[in-house]
């Protein structure tokens, strides 16, 4: 057993590179041992939001706090709320943050998954329904 302590990983802001807007980042969990998940607890404020990416390996969301709106690549966007979760398969490109006007929290489990960061997206997309 082991026990990852919050209080221990330290909270980021995101790469720019990577994000639009204002959202914090933690690594919680990895276990460099050969157990192919990491755990993340990502703050998004009001309108931040990933670029689009794909993962390797699937990726589970679990909203806990506020709204989260999440898009796969040719659908409209959904939104969620905390206690709800959301499977990725790998290879969907994708993207997730915060509701507009709203802030929004979600742990990111990625299971054996690297990931390949894409575009920015655009207002048009994150507004659209």
């Amino acid at each position: 057993m082991r026990i990852f302590r919050g209080t221990d990983a330290p909270r980021q802001l995101v790469d720019p590179k990577s994000f639009v807007g204002t959202a914090h980042t933690q690594k919680l969990a990895d276990a460099p041992d050969g157990t192919p998940v990491v755990v993340y607890h990502v703050e998004f404020e009001p309108g931040a939001r990933t670029n689009w990416h794909v993962h390797s390996g699937a990726q589970w969301l679990l909203i806990v706090e506020g709204r989260i709106r999440i898009q796969k690549w040719g659908e409209a966007p959904q939104e969620v709320g905390a206690g709800d979760a959301v499977m990725i398969a790998p290879g969907e490109k994708h993207w997730h943050g915060a509701a507009p006007a709203a802030r929004g929290v979600h742990l990111a489990v990625n299971v054996d998954a690297t990931t390949e960061w894409l575009e920015p997206v655009s207002e048009e997309q994150y507004l659209s329904r």
